[in-house]
């Protein structure tokens, strides 16, 4: 017998993406099951940043794609009221090497801002964040979960099957939110071909036990975000990487640079280093929505998981709902 028959919707994967969908469908009173096989997962490994001026900026993003991130930090401020996700709307900044450079790429797509040129400093008020820990709980409150790792899933009539560690879950709909981890068997050969062009990336960062900025700070090499009580800094961006165990080496030169970036002279910090392994699509942009029977993705937003969450969830909750998908630059089939 079925450990759970869904009435709707099963979500393979509690990382933002997944319980992000899980939410937005709730919300839209759908039943919503999320299985996951618990522990920290890479949206637990970050700052929480919700930032589509410095992400443009940083990446030189066209006008379009920047437009798409503005539209994603938008988002938030109805889901973020919704789900209880507390957001932080305070300054971020950047400090040093190319802030002219950064500043113009701003004004170029239209995001506020404000350039010190004689101290080097770029400081933006359209960039949010959010503290990971307290918004995953604030998601996952009310969702039914199930702690197991999806192995398979199978078509049985009008169905989806899914095998897990923890026993065979039944759903009408599945939504396939498994990062850049081990994907189920039994997948559709043109899902599973989607699947094979996500890339893994690692990300490590620091967990400081003092709070060394009361803002976000970036710079050439490192950030640093306040983060409870203390602050984090991050963040590496490791095409291919998978090893979970953080590198001394690679967050030594990341400690350094984040000094530099404050402006500050090193010294004696209690850190615990970790590592997420995040994926990422050929196009930098994640996979949102129906691959057909009763399957959707939401998968590969880069190191942009948090921005994107909210807007991730209603295009496959639309896609559920079989409305039209409001951004159809996030359609798996534009990669078929």
């Amino acid at each position: 017998m079925p450990l759970f028959n869904s009435q709707d919707i099963l979500v393979v994967g509690a990382g933002v993406l997944g319980l992000c969908a899980a939410a937005e469908l709730k919300r839209r009173g759908h039943d919503v099951t999320v299985v996951d096989p618990g522990g920290l997962n890479a949206s637990g490994v970050a700052a929480g940043m919700i930032a589509p001026a410095m992400e443009s900026a940083i990446d030189d993003l066209n006008l379009a794609h920047a437009a798409l991130l503005r539209c994603a930090r938008d988002a938030w401020a109805d889901f973020a009221a919704a789900t209880g996700v507390r957001l932080d709307r305070d300054r971020a900044e950047w400090r040093g090497g190319e802030a002219e450079v950064l500043a113009d790429r701003m004004a170029a797509l239209g995001f506020e801002h404000d350039h010190d040129r004689a101290l080097g400093r770029l400081t933006t008020r359209e960039d949010w964040k959010v503290e990971p820990e307290q918004a995953l709980a604030a998601l996952a409150r009310d969702i039914r979960l199930i702690e197991g790792r999806a192995t398979a899933l199978s078509r049985t009539g009008a169905r989806w099957r899914v095998e897990t560690t923890a026993g065979s879950v039944e759903a009408d709909q599945v939504v396939l939110a498994t990062g850049a981890g081990t994907k189920p068997e039994g997948l559709p050969e043109t899902v599973a071909s989607l699947l094979a062009l996500i890339t893994p990336i690692r990300g490590q960062i620091g967990l400081v036990s003092e709070r060394l900025t009361d803002h976000v700070v970036r710079g050439p090499g490192a950030y640093v975000a306040p983060m409870g009580a203390g602050c984090v800094i991050g963040a590496t961006m490791e095409a291919g990487e998978r090893s979970l165990t953080p590198d001394p080496e690679r967050c030594a030169r990341m400690l350094a640079a984040a000094w530099a970036v404050l402006g500050q002279d090193p010294r004696p910090l209690q850190i615990e280093w970790r590592a997420g392994v995040r994926g990422a699509t050929p196009d930098g942009l994640p996979m949102a929505g129906a691959v057909g029977q009763g399957l959707h993705l939401a998968l590969g937003p880069r190191r942009n998981g948090w921005l994107l969450g909210p807007l991730v969830a209603g295009v496959v909750a639309d896609d559920v709902e079989g409305r039209p998908s409001k951004e159809p630059a996030l359609a798996p089939r534009r990669f078929i």
